[in-house]
């Protein structure tokens, strides 16, 4: 196929020069905290680069059916020299930040690098010809011929989507990618030579396990250890997460085809994106986060209709869940494409997988690279953010580095509340999810704050760091979870007069009101996960993501600000690692 350039010039110019394009620094050539591991760290890590590089190769094909021949097609052009199309260049470097030919940027805005192509919410996933009203009639079918077992493999997280005659057919993963997996798994038991952890090691032995069958059951013994994992040198994480599926919850749009899925009993799970990442435990950093970990079983008491579901944090146990805070090395796949932002920090095996009914915990790991603000223009930025939105008042108790705290609330928000059942939310599912998360974390912080976690003034602190950050510089598109929720909450919490932006885009913060407020819509949003009803899901989602005149103010202002429209991720030190001979 012949791909056209989907931006000009110009846009390409503009969108790769520095005020456009923000850099998110890993670990580089010269970090102590590479320097000071033992010779046998390091060279796991090279190993452990290269299989990430390699998650990242499969995650393109997952994201799209044109990732890898655009990416082929552009290092052709490269390769004339000074003969190649500017534009080649100037693509390439989007095409590596967002990791695939579409994204969204910080804008909403969807960046289109190849013209004559559009994007399928298959993605890769499914076959890039098949339309959703298809996907139901053919599932229908099939359900009606009496091939449930094969439907379950269709809906299912870890399958691959093909047409076969006039039915569809699921691949697991690990069969499709069947070479890349052998690789991976070689480099990981070869990883597991070295590395000086022999908790750590077990992991990636049973993780490249994994990756040689497709055996659910696999995934679920090597997510188990993962979870488990505390003290360790290294940190190595296969992410997987289906936010991004927009075609397998589309079956609870259908009434008749949802409803025999319900008869034959048949589960449907968004289908996962995979992710890796690999970086060094930070010791102190780790301690900071841990301090939460006592608070889990009395935040589980204290959650809305707490005794009406079952919980993940059970009160009468200990609690399995493990956090540690990580200097980043590399993020690949899915868990480092920078499409509108990236993440700070995550919380997995998700509520899917099946670690967590053979009695596997959590793990929460934190980005510290991507969460620290450590240039003056982007402090001077973020001081400009403040004086044009944030009375001046509060000015006092905005404190970005409170979004650390927040953000440990929310990763552990997504270990409370309601253990499943979420699935049938479809599209909606994920929105509700991150709301929630967020909605723990201020809940919880008179609590917190009563206990001892937080003083008072770090109390205020976080309350006015989160309202001010979660003003946006757009209306999103109902695709974006992270920042749906935001508009969410602000709408509710200035609906409920705990927030307030005045006509000229200024916001003022009831700090007394806010946890008051944030408990209240999240015993809101538990009850509609409690629910697990697509069109009460749907119902409450709209009727709060209703984006304001004031709201577009602010985000007017906050353009003219910033012009920061994509991201990309730096890793010197990955580099170097990944082109060591082995």
């Amino acid at each position: 196929m012949k791909y056209e350039y989907g931006l000009s010039l110009e846009e390409l110019e503009k969108r790769t020069s520095k005020d456009y394009l923000v850099t998110k620094k890993m670990l580089d050539l010269d970090a102590f905290e590479f320097l000071k591991l033992a010779d046998g760290d390091k060279k796991a890590l090279s190993y452990l680069v290269k299989a990430a590089r390699i998650i990242e190769k499969i995650n393109m094909q997952l994201d799209s059916h044109h990732n890898l021949p655009f990416k082929n097609f552009l290092d052709e052009e490269l390769k004339k020299g000074a003969k190649a199309d500017k534009r080649a260049q100037l693509t390439k470097i989007l095409f590596d930040a967002q990791k695939g030919i579409f994204a969204l940027d910080c804008e909403s805005n969807m960046v289109k690098l190849a013209a004559n192509l559009e994007k399928r919410a298959g993605r890769g996933l499914y076959p890039d010809n098949l339309e959703k009203e298809e996907f139901h009639n053919i599932l229908i079918n099939m359900i009606n011929e009496g091939k449930i077992l094969d439907v379950k493999k269709i809906l299912n997280q870890r399958s691959v989507v093909e047409r076969k005659d006039k039915e569809l057919v699921a691949i697991d993963y690990v069969d499709k990618f069947e070479q890349d997996f052998k690789k991976i798994a070689e480099l990981l038991l070869r990883a597991s030579c070295l590395s000086t952890n022999t908790e750590f090691n077990e992991y990636l032995r049973l993780q490249a396990q994994a990756f040689l069958v497709a055996d659910p059951m696999l995934d679920a013994y090597a997510d188990k250890k993962w979870a488990a994992l505390q003290d360790t040198p290294l940190e190595f994480t296969i992410t997987r997460e289906n936010y991004s599926d927009e075609m397998t919850e589309t079956v609870y749009e259908n009434p008749k085809l949802s409803e025999l899925l319900k008869k034959h009993d048949i589960p449907v799970i968004s289908k996962d994106y995979l992710g890796a990442r690999v970086g060094i435990v930070n010791k102190e950093g780790t301690d900071y986060i841990l301090k939460v970990k006592d608070y889990l079983p009395l935040m589980a008491l204290h959650m809305p209709y707490s005794d009406e579901y079952e919980q993940v944090i059970k009160q009468d146990s200990e609690v399995s869940q493990t956090m540690v805070d990580v200097d980043l090395i590399e993020v690949a796949g899915d868990v480092g494409a920078f499409r509108a932002g990236i993440t700070l920090a995550e919380n997995l095996p998700n509520n899917d997988k099946l670690s967590l009914t053979i009695g596997g915990g959590r793990r929460n790991v934190y980005h510290r690279q991507i969460r620290f603000i450590t240039s003056e223009d982007a402090k001077q930025k973020l001081q400009e953010r403040l004086d044009n939105i944030l009375e001046k008042e509060f000015h006092q108790y905005y404190d970005d580095t409170m979004d650390h705290p927040f953000t440990i609330g929310h990763e552990n928000g997504h270990s409370l509340g309601p253990k499943g059942g979420c699935e049938a939310l479809g599209k909606y599912k994920s929105i509700i999810e991150e709301n929630k998360a967020d909605m723990v974390s201020l809940s919880m912080l008179d609590i917190l704050t009563e206990e001892g976690l937080y003083t008072e003034e770090q109390r205020k602190k976080i309350i006015v760091t989160y309202a001010a950050d979660n003003m946006l510089k757009s209306k999103p598109e109902l695709t974006q979870a992270h920042r749906v929720r935001s508009v969410m909450q602000n709408y509710y919490f200035i609906q409920n007069e705990a927030m307030k932006i005045s006509k000229d885009g200024f916001l003022s913060v009831n700090i007394d009101r806010m946890v008051y407020i944030a408990r209240q819509m999240l015993g809101e949003i538990v009850k509609v996960q409690m629910s697990g009803d697509f069109k009460q899901g749907e119902k409450y989602v709209l009727d709060n993501f209703i984006w304001t005149d004031e709201m577009e103010i602010v985000s007017q202002k906050l353009k003219k600000i910033s012009k920061r429209l994509n991201g990309t991720v730096e890793h010197k030190l990955a580099d170097k690692l990944f082109e060591e001979k082995i």
